[in-house]
């Protein structure tokens, strides 16, 4: 345990210290409040006097002309955050020669790497909790709607799965340092498969829900909804599907279902939709919650056992 705290505390030093986090906590920062003030000039036009809920619209209302809303920014800057800190986790101290004389010690293989995660996950949750906070701040001020006690722990619950996120994208990144010895290459694999799940991931997902259940204008209620259960099923392998479908039942208490296309069958079939107290929204996503568990202890294992039996020699 010793030698877990030891790198941790390094390692958590290393990141507040380093000067690409420092740019990128800027241009977050500065992304953040961006999003909340074009949501704080438009929430007017959203919302009336029997609008429930309305400090959580800071948090989902786009502008009109730029369609940027926070959660966007939020599933777009979490995995840059996350494969930031964990790209060269590994490899680095390897080429450096750092980690052979690190092992030389009387420090635990496993702790080094344990420690490393540790405190990457530390500063994804740092930085998450600290925005969310800014931005809810900045929100305050500028509507002066205080929020209720749900919405207050809705938003602790959608720092909870921003941080699950991060910590996936992370894991993938770290494990990409095991296997790849330049840091390069790991970066390049992570922002790889990145781009891949961000851009054509529901493009491919659609062309094979499309041959499994084929529709097209004249198709039924029943046929549509058949595609969109095989469609989702298969674009949840994708962990941001996972994530935008969580905090959107999250963030929009009337979602009673992570499908908008099964919401719409369900408003026009005459299925008025009612707010969802907290604990039936986290029951709706507790499958993505699990999934997006499931996906970073994969990715964390992987690397895990990569890392303990690899030989490590001294230069």
């Amino acid at each position: 345990m010793t030698g877990l705290m030891e790198i941790f505390w390094k390692e958590l030093s290393d990141n507040f210290n380093s000067k690409r986090f420092v740019i990128l906590f800027v241009l977050v920062y500065l992304a953040g409040v961006a999003s909340i003030y074009i949501a704080a000039q438009n929430i007017r036009s959203t919302v009336d006097e029997s609008t429930r809920f309305i400090f959580l619209n800071l948090f989902i209302v786009s502008g009109e002309d730029l369609p940027f809303s926070f959660p966007l920014f939020m599933s777009i800057f979490i995995p840059i955050i996350g494969i930031m800190l964990g790209f060269d986790a590994v490899n680095s101290e390897r080429t450096s020669g750092n980690l052979s004389r690190l092992l030389a010690q009387p420090i635990y293989r496993d702790d080094v790497i344990n420690g490393k995660f540790l405190a990457g996950l530390v500063v994804i949750a740092i930085l998450i909790f600290s925005i969310v906070t800014l931005v809810a701040g900045l929100g305050l001020r500028m509507i002066g709607v205080p929020p209720e006690a749900e919405e207050v722990l809705r938003i602790f619950a959608f720092i909870f799965v921003s941080i699950l996120y991060g910590a996936f994208w992370m894991s993938l990144a770290i494990m990409f340092s095991v296997f790849f010895k330049k840091t390069a290459t790991s970066a390049l694999a992570s922002i790889a498969i990145w781009i891949f799940l961000f851009l054509f991931m529901s493009l491919i997902a659609g062309l094979i829900a499309n041959s499994i259940v084929p529709i097209n204008d004249n198709s039924t209620v029943d046929e549509v909804a058949k595609f969109d259960t095989v469609f989702r099923m298969i674009n949840r392998i994708n962990p941001g599907t996972l994530y935008s479908e969580s905090i959107q039942a999250i963030l929009l208490p009337v979602m009673g279902s992570p499908s908008p296309t099964m919401m719409m069958i369900g408003i026009y079939s005459g299925l008025k939709p009612a707010p969802l107290p907290i604990a039936q929204s986290l029951l709706i996503v507790w499958p993505q919650l699990v999934g997006l568990i499931a996906l970073t202890a994969i990715c964390f294992i992987i690397g895990y056992i990569k890392f303990m039996r690899e030989e490590i020699r001294s230069t």
